[in-house]
């Protein structure tokens, strides 16, 4: 997983709209790069509502978010529209931004264990770099969770 003081890809990937995402293009902003495992699922979608309800109070407190899955640009859409998500998605269906943030590994469900994406979220400060990282996320109250430092 990426640490503090680390710099974040310049290539982060391609949102819902099939736009390529730099990191460049935010230089001089904070960003929040959350992932997470899967478009419309309980935890995931309590995750992004509750970053979509808090996004004024994180865009005053000078945040850019930016959602990462698997999913494809359409699953994407579909959730988008579906929960009203006022932020990028990024597809990142070759898992090349979740690998390289160190978000792929083995998880555990009902006794069974498997490969998947580790729910994590780093706040990226203004020249690209990692300030903090949040490994134990707590979905519905994730704006919160950035905002109390």
């Amino acid at each position: 997983m990426l640490n503090i003081g680390d710099k974040i890809p310049e290539f982060l990937g391609v949102n819902e709209r099939g736009e390529e995402l730099r990191a460049a293009d935010f230089l001089g902003k904070r960003i929040v790069i959350y992932f997470y495992p899967k478009d419309n699922t309980p935890g995931c979608t309590a995750e992004a509502c509750s970053l979509r309800d808090g996004m004024s109070d994180l865009t005053a407190a000078g945040y850019t978010v930016i959602g990462v899955s698997a999913d494809s640009e359409a699953s994407h859409i579909r959730f988008k529209e579906k929960h009203s998500l006022n932020f990028n998605l990024i597809a990142d269906t070759d898992k090349k931004l979740i690998e390289a943030f160190g978000v792929w590994g083995e998880k555990k469900m009902a006794g069974r264990k498997y490969m998947g994406i580790i729910r994590a979220t780093f706040i990226i400060d203004e020249n690209g770099y990692v300030q903090r990282v949040i490994s134990k996320v707590d979905t519905k109250n994730a704006a919160r969770q950035i905002l109390d430092k």
